[in-house]
């Protein structure tokens, strides 16, 4: 059958789902920025630090001192009308900006679902999610029955590549043939109970853990999709996040990506859920009047359409932007972030500075826990770009402290999934001199071994 743009945009859909969607987001996002907040992290994060590492083009970001608290403020109160659905156009354009914000302000605190939530609120922009059962429509009186199908089709395609390309970050010789670095982190699981002392040290789990995950990755978009498979793979999903929570510190992104996939469910599932909500809030809630009119339709979606097309090819091309660069993409992680690589390696550096001036040849070292949190320093010691970034920042400190003709070395060693440490950066480069840029760095020593796969 052949596909027809113009007939698919005009398919209308249950808007359930995308209420359904929203609410939950909603819910998860404020309650992820609270435990933020009541675990002491920003002030531990992005208040104590001297220094935060930047990315390249958003240097200007930073955070605002005590008024960094104002902006989880603002993005948390976003989100709590975004859930309501309360002018939440504004509101989730506000959510998105003000999380966008927080991600950008220190490089160290990088994660995948980050990434993920800001790509999320971002097309969220796009959609009518408060077409039904929101605040806005007892406002304007007014309530959509359906909704275009494609809304709700864009998320579904944006869960699918964050799980398929993760997939495919998997299909690789040290996560495959080595069960690396899955090898390292569960032995290290030892106090956990009935599994630690047990199954998590035996070596034939570790692969099994390896293969499956990759299995898991590549197949569950399809098999949620399929009507017949939906359930199990809801199961799949909530055992697999559930579990990857129990073993990892990786916070509430198991549990967003869990809500997140019931988008997938039919729209009587998600009438159901709407009925409990209405159950529980019925005791707070007045009665009103609102007119349910058939079909939401877009006044401008000639221009929404080819915005989302260059949105979700950057998607679809730009975990692929890895292949411009020659070497190893786990040694020189030049187009590692942003391309859902998850949990793929156990890396650890140790590298130290040395402050020398070029005319009299005298230099000294530096102490790194004068200028970085342990956090920072980890983090700095294994990755390139923090490597130069720092080693600009030290370059510019000791200049204004008046040291003269100021140059900057690094002397580095790098162990990656369990092999020996080797050395990563050319400690004859003066990267005070070397500028930071999307071209490949020349001063990354070449990688002693091959990782073969995508």
């Amino acid at each position: 059958m052949d596909f027809n743009l113009k007939t698919y945009l005009a398919q209308k859909t249950d808007a359930a789902p995308l209420a359904v969607f929203r609410i939950l987001f909603g819910v998860m996002m404020l309650f992820s920025l609270i435990r933020f907040w009541a675990y002491g992290w920003i002030e531990t994060l992005y208040i104590k630090p001297k220094f935060h590492f930047s990315y390249y083009g958003f240097e200007w970001v930073k955070p605002l001192g005590a008024y960094t608290y104002l902006i989880f403020t603002i993005c948390g109160i976003s989100a709590f009308l975004v859930a309501l659905g309360l002018k939440y156009r504004l509101a989730i354009t506000v959510f998105f900006l003000s999380f966008t914000y927080i991600e950008l302000m220190d490089k160290t605190t990088y994660l995948n679902h980050y990434y993920c939530i800001s790509l999320l609120s971002f097309l969220m922009i796009f959609l009518p999610a408060n077409a039904y059962f929101s605040v806005d429509n007892i406002l304007k009186k007014t309530s959509f029955k359906t909704i275009p199908k494609w809304t709700i089709d864009s998320i579904k395609l944006l869960l699918g590549i964050v799980y398929f390309y993760a997939g495919l970050a998997k299909i690789n010789s040290d996560w495959l043939l080595k069960a690396m670095p899955l090898k390292i982190w569960l032995p290290s699981k030892y106090d956990l109970p009935f599994l630690g002392e047990g199954i998590m040290q035996q070596s034939w789990f570790h692969y099994t853990m390896s293969w499956s995950g990759m299995l898991y990755d590549l197949s569950i978009p399809f098999l949620l999709l399929y009507r017949k498979t939906r359930w199990f793979a809801f199961v799949m999903v909530v055992f697999f996040h559930v579990f990857t929570s129990v073993l990892f510190p990786i916070g509430m992104f198991p549990y967003i990506m869990i809500v997140s996939t019931l988008i997938f469910f039919d729209a009587k599932f998600h009438h159901k859920i709407i009925e409990i909500i209405k159950r529980i809030i019925k005791p707070f809630a007045k009665t009103h009047t609102v007119e349910y009119k058939e079909a939401f339709n877009f006044k401008k979606q000639y221009i929404i359409i080819p915005v989302l097309a260059v949105f979700f090819s950057i998607q679809l091309l730009l975990p692929f932007r890895y292949s411009l660069y020659p070497g190893e993409l786990f040694w020189t992680e030049e187009g590692y972030r942003f391309s859902w690589r998850v949990m793929l390696m156990e890396k650890m550096g140790y590298t130290t500075f040395t402050i020398k001036d070029e005319k009299t040849g005298s230099s000294f070292m530096v102490n790194n826990s004068d200028f970085l949190t342990a956090f920072q320093e980890k983090q700095m010691s294994f990755q390139p770009d923090f490597i130069l970034e720092y080693a600009h920042y030290l370059g510019d400190h000791f200049s204004s402290q008046g040291h003269k003709n100021v140059q900057v070395f690094a002397e580095s060693y790098v162990a990656l999934n369990g092999r020996l440490s080797q050395p990563f950066i050319d400690k004859t480069v003066d990267l005070y001199k070397e500028k930071e840029s999307f071209k490949h760095k020349t001063w990354i020593l070449p990688f002693k071994d091959e990782i073969k796969g995508f």
